[in-house]
């Protein structure tokens, strides 16, 4: 595949537009607010919050595409980079050639193409997942190591970007569902069970067990059956599936030559006043210290099975985050989305903790890198 820079394919004008649109100031939002906002989603409001969108996702979209332009060790000029910087340019100038949104019409013409947007990033992560690839294929591992925090902080800026601009476009297109589940604003649930959607994304991590090793050990869920709060409950799903996931895959390997039962998972949810908690043990034999740094960077993975030129990248947001390593740190992201964090804790020769915070004010503001 021929290198080409985004001049060579794009107007210079266009690319001008980008340098300028990517210095202005982005806005951020809290949970709590777009909670509030879209609660009575009447025409006034949609039109308030499309005309916001249109200012404001051509700079978040133009900042990280002109971060794609600049990136360490040739990474700007991989493949699948150059892929996902041509997307990213595509959906700025088509929000720059849209026109002004005055009234109802415009707006849902609007919501159409940026709903079109987001189907067009689909896949993103499992793409610069691949560009990465191609980096360490062709680079000194030592350059890799030394130097992996340029590239890892770059990669924590873009996908929390990505997540940001995820979250106000879905936000806005699911406010026009003219039937909303109960409780439901947009992608917030007002009502929300965290051991419920702790339920159903273990089972469904347990599934995936199943599939690959013939068995499941169990997960055991501890905490307040009527206990609720805001949040997305899309977010805490993944979340909460990526580590249990990880600790199924921990305990299943250690297990599977023992005439010894393979012991559950246990989660435990607790709700603080500040934050709610949700933890996540196994006894699947840990980390070792040495490796624990490591487990949060996008260039180390304990999986074998990477994305590599021939996965299929055509199943939309399906593929699942464990063949390329990077469930932990973008899980992490989720969490301080909306003001928590994920912390890891390992004991070598017996298990690991993983606890999961969540921020219970949702007044924090979303981090705008």
């Amino acid at each position: 595949m021929a290198v080409k820079k985004a001049c060579e394919s794009f107007s210079k004008s266009l690319i001008d537009e980008v340098q300028r649109w990517g210095c202005m100031k982005q806005t951020g939002v809290s949970l709590r607010y777009m909670m509030e906002f879209g609660s009575q989603p009447t025409h006034r409001y949609l039109l308030i919050s499309a005309q916001f969108l249109h200012k404001e996702l051509p700079i978040r979209i133009a900042r990280r595409a002109i971060e794609l332009e600049t990136l360490p060790y040739g990474l700007s000029d991989k493949p699948a980079v150059l892929k996902v910087r041509d997307w990213y340019l595509d959906s700025f100038r088509d929000l720059r050639s849209f026109p002004d949104i005055k009234d109802e019409n415009d707006e849902n013409d609007f919501t159409q193409m940026i709903k079109a947007i987001k189907v067009r990033h689909n896949n993103v992560v499992p793409m610069m997942a691949l560009g990465v690839q191609q980096l360490k294929k062709g680079i000194n591992p030592k350059i890799i190591y030394e130097d992996r925090d340029e590239i890892h902080q770059f990669l924590d800026r873009f996908y929390m970007s990505r997540i940001g601009i995820r979250m106000l476009i879905g936000q806005h297109v699911e406010l026009h569902n003219p039937n909303p589940p109960p409780h439901c604003v947009g992608y917030i649930h007002t009502k929300m069970s965290p051991l419920e959607v702790a339920r159903n994304a273990s089972e469904d991590a347990r599934s995936i067990c199943f599939r690959e090793y013939g068995s499941a050990p169990n997960v055991n869920i501890y905490g307040d059956t009527d206990f609720t709060f805001p949040y997305v409950p899309t977010h805490l799903h993944l979340m909460v599936f990526e580590l249990v996931k990880n600790s199924l895959r921990a305990v299943q390997e250690r297990f599977m030559d023992s005439d010894k039962v393979a012991p559950p998972i246990r989660i435990i949810v607790a709700d603080g006043i500040e934050d709610v908690t949700i933890k996540v043990s196994d006894e699947g034999g840990g980390i070792p210290r040495s490796g624990l740094p490591k487990i949060f960077t996008y260039l180390y993975s304990t999986a074998s099975n990477h994305v590599d030129e021939q996965t299929d990248l055509g199943t939309g947001d399906s593929v699942t985050m464990a063949g390329y390593g990077y469930g932990l740190p973008i899980s992490r992201l989720y969490a301080r989305y909306f003001g928590g964090d994920l912390q890891i804790i390992s004991m070598e020769g017996y298990g690991t903790d993983a606890y999961l915070h969540l921020s219970r004010l949702g007044d924090s503001q979303e981090p705008l890198p």
